[in-house]
């Protein structure tokens, strides 16, 4: 995957301009191309910002498009097709050892451990990590976050003989489970409550819960789009901080009417049994600012599952001085 970062890194860079901002809607706002890892309401305080009425405030309008996993986010970043990627940091990460220039940087950090949920075929309330000995399981691609997490789990509870199936891409994963492959499958909010509704699976653990505080999903810009951009990228920080403290305060009844308009498929009652698991494994981070520590964290997990080669400082890929400024203006 490094590997994979680096070249492209290299060759977009040697072939493309640098972008700037998306420009002036017809409506008079600056519009922000972001570019997300997954649609999932873990990410829920980005699609209350929109509901809410943040980002016009800002004079900002989003765009919203879904990449479908970390290296293709960081693609759009890195072609300009993107203003701002939304994935883990671990994406600037595999770009920052190739040697790039215009590196780009981690500005702020949403979620703060895995978001994922493990689905089981039949219920578990006593489940202990243990019982996946010999079990296949479906985690996330081969080098990915999700998958590396899961895995850096399982080793801390000793667990032996398991299968982790690469085989099966991020997004068909529900799918495959549902067709019958494996034997448990992670999942986001709010399909595995949804699938455990149908009766169609079980939820037996929260893996944010096991894996503690790890910087999951970022928000990454080129540095030169934040340099070209500040007061841009401060209002959106501005709009997003504000969600972020209304979806830890409110209800999950009162969050679920405002994730609708993003999640127009599923019910409010879904919608705010999603929420209510997230708030309860506090997901999301309060000041959007990624630790040193939980960084050193996520490379430990990367390093676990033999996919590191060097240990890049924290300060080559991350840079807090925007949202920290930011945060001390609002709060």
């Amino acid at each position: 995957m490094k590997k994979i970062f680096a070249i492209l890194g290299a060759a977009l860079f040697a072939l493309l301009p640098l972008s700037a901002c998306g420009g002036e809607n017809s409506d008079g706002l600056t519009k922000i191309r972001l570019n997300e890892v997954t649609h999932s309401v873990f990410y829920a305080p980005m699609y209350l910002a929109d509901s809410l009425g943040y980002f016009e405030e800002e004079g900002i309008r989003v765009e919203l498009t879904n990449g479908g996993g970390a290296d293709k986010v960081m693609t759009a970043v890195l072609s300009g097709d993107a203003d701002i990627g939304f994935c883990g940091p671990e994406a600037a990460f595999y770009v920052a050892s190739g040697g790039t220039s215009d590196t780009p940087t981690v500005f702020a950090q949403l979620t703060m451990r895995d978001g994922s949920f493990l689905v089981g075929r039949s219920p578990a309330p006593d489940f202990k990590w243990e019982d996946l000995a010999g079990k296949q399981i479906l985690a996330g691609r081969q080098g990915g976050v999700p998958a590396m997490t899961f895995e850096y789990i399982l080793k801390e509870h000793h667990v032996e003989g398991y299968t982790l199936n690469f085989d099966v891409a991020f997004n068909n994963m529900t799918a495959a489970f549902l067709e019958g492959t494996a034997d448990y499958c992670t999942m986001f909010e709010p399909v595995a409550s949804e699938v455990q509704a149908a009766g169609n699976g079980y939820i037996v653990a929260a893996v944010g819960e096991a894996s503690g505080e790890v910087p999951y999903t970022s928000y990454i810009a080129k540095n030169s789009w934040l340099t070209a951009n500040r007061e841009t990228a401060k209002g959106f920080l501005r709009a997003m901080l504000r969600a972020v403290k209304y979806a830890q305060e409110e209800t999950p009844e009162q969050i679920a009417k405002g994730l609708v308009r993003a999640f127009p498929d599923t019910t409010e009652s879904s919608l705010a049994t999603s929420v209510r698991s997230y708030q309860s494994i506090n997901a999301w981070a309060q000041s959007m600012q990624i630790t040193e520590q939980s960084y050193n964290r996520l490379l430990d997990i990367i390093d676990e599952a033999g996919q590191l080669t060097e240990r890049i400082p924290f300060a080559t890929i991350a840079d807090n001085s925007l949202v920290k400024e930011v945060y001390e203006e609002l709060f």
